[in-house]
Order: structure tokens, then C-alpha cells, then sequence
């Protein structure tokens, strides 16, 4: 499968942000998901996971309540709804697919998008 992101700009804290992971490939129902971010000087950690029927999510604290993830299988798109955006969020947002279930660990994840780049003014 091969994935491209959408959706990164720049924008003030507060403000919301979507971002759209479009599938292209086979199978894209049978493929749990995530996305990740690297802010500059730091490691890639994620910041939401789904499982493939999108019946289980997984946040980290520092976005949880204000992130969500959202997986349209028919679309073929993978979502992720950012609301009260601040500072720290800046950063390059990858998404990721696997087949390993509900995971926060990269390894997991085979195919990975481009990234984009989300910037966030104080």
C-alpha cells in the first residue's frame, strides 16, 4: 500500500487542523494504522493508532482529548481531527500502516507516507 499525507500547513495556537492519509494499493481494510510526528531535534513518536475495522484507538496523553483519529475504509483515507492545536504539535506528521494491531512502536508499521509538515504559531 502506499500513502500519501494532506492537510499540513501552518496555523495559530487553538486552531484546528485535519489531516488526510489517501491509500493507494490493495487491502487498505486489512491494515491497522497510525500516525506519527517529528518535531525538530526530537525522536518520531505517535500520536494515534487504529485498528483496521477502526474498533479500537490509542492516544498518548499529550494529545489525548484534543486528537482523533478516524479511518474511513470505503474512502480508503486515513483521518486525524486536531483540535486546540499549540506550539509542542509542531511538527512533521507521518502516517503508517501494519498489521500488527494496535501498536505504538514504528517497527510495527511497513508503509509509511512522506509526512507533512504542520506549523504552529503562538
Amino acid at each position: 500500500v502506499q500513502l500519501q499525507a494532506f492537510g499540513g500547513g501552518s496555523v495559530r495556537a487553538g486552531d484546528s487542523l485535519r489531516l488526510s492519509c489517501v491509500a493507494s494499493g490493495n487491502a487498505f481494510s486489512t491494515y491497522d494504522m497510525g500516525w506519527f510526528r517529528q518535531a525538530p531535534g526530537k525522536a518520531r513518536e505517535v500520536v494515534a493508532a487504529i485498528t483496521r475495522a477502526g474498533g479500537g484507538t490509542y492516544y498518548p496523553h499529550s494529545v489525548k482529548d484534543r486528537f482523533t483519529i478516524f479511518k474511513h475504509n470505503t474512502k480508503e483515507v486515513l483521518y486525524l481531527q486536531m483540535n486546540r492545536l499549540n506550539a509542542e504539535d509542531t511538527a512533521i506528521y507521518y502516517c503508517a500502516a501494519g498489521r500488527q494491531g494496535l501498536s505504538t512502536e514504528m517497527s510495527d508499521y511497513d508503509y509509511w507516507g512522506p509526512g507533512s509538515l504542520v506549523t504552529v504559531s503562538s
